[in-house]
């Protein structure tokens, strides 16, 4: 697929830790009112056809926005929910099987840590791919946070756009600048903010700035 890196600018991953009495429809269009370019949809502990109707109805909403919807992991309920893609992990469904599944119709994303990783998933058929813990996490547990220089080669690596992801807030992402990433990759820094949209806004406008210096 021809896949449009300015998708990557900010990329929303959801986390109803902080719903807070919202619904998290409303948590994902306070978001994309607020400037962001892809959302990822990652549900751990929700049975499958709970996942496939919030799929459907947060796909509708960004549709309405013109953003593509990703699910994290689950191809299945990709293709159930009529998402734009998908995005896997290293110890998930194998890139080049997803690829065979969904063939050019479906966006691919791909979790990588180092350059052979990055281009093991592009010679796959990733599109994109997500790299990090940037600056640790505060979602995950025992993650080893990536070098700026790992990060700059991972990006050197391979001819497709990467997102990076991991600990990024307002304060640190400028810091990314040079290392030739795409956008960013947020989940506390929007959905745990009070303001989501004026949130979204802001984080959107430094990835504009720290991507317009490559």
């Amino acid at each position: 697929m021809n896949f449009d890196k300015n998708r990557l600018c900010l990329y929303a991953v959801t986390d109803r830790a902080w719903l807070r009495g919202q619904t998290l429809e409303q948590q994902v269009e306070a978001a994309l009112q607020g400037g962001v370019t892809c959302v990822q949809l990652r549900e751990k502990q929700l049975d499958r056809e709970s996942f496939i109707q919030l799929g459907r109805s947060i796909g509708s909403l960004c549709r309405r926005y013109g953003v593509p919807l990703i699910i994290n992991d689950d191809l299945d309920v990709a293709l159930a929910c009529g998402a734009d893609g998908v995005h896997v992990g290293q110890d998930d469904l194998p890139v080049e099987e997803v690829r065979r599944r969904v063939g050019d119709k479906m966006i691919v994303g791909v979790s990588a840590h180092n350059p052979e990783e990055a281009r093991r998933a592009y010679e796959g058929g990733a599109d994109y791919l997500g790299a990090g813990a940037v600056f640790g996490s505060t979602t995950k547990t025992n993650v080893t946070a990536l070098s700026h220089g790992a990060l700059r080669a991972i990006c050197d690596a391979v001819p497709i756009p990467v997102v990076a992801i991991g600990g990024i807030t307002r304060e640190n992402l400028p810091q990314l600048a040079g290392t030739g990433v795409a956008g960013v990759a947020v989940v506390s820094a929007i959905f745990a903010a009070e303001d989501i949209t004026a949130a979204s806004r802001e984080l959107r406008a430094l990835s504009d700035a720290m991507t317009q210096t490559e």
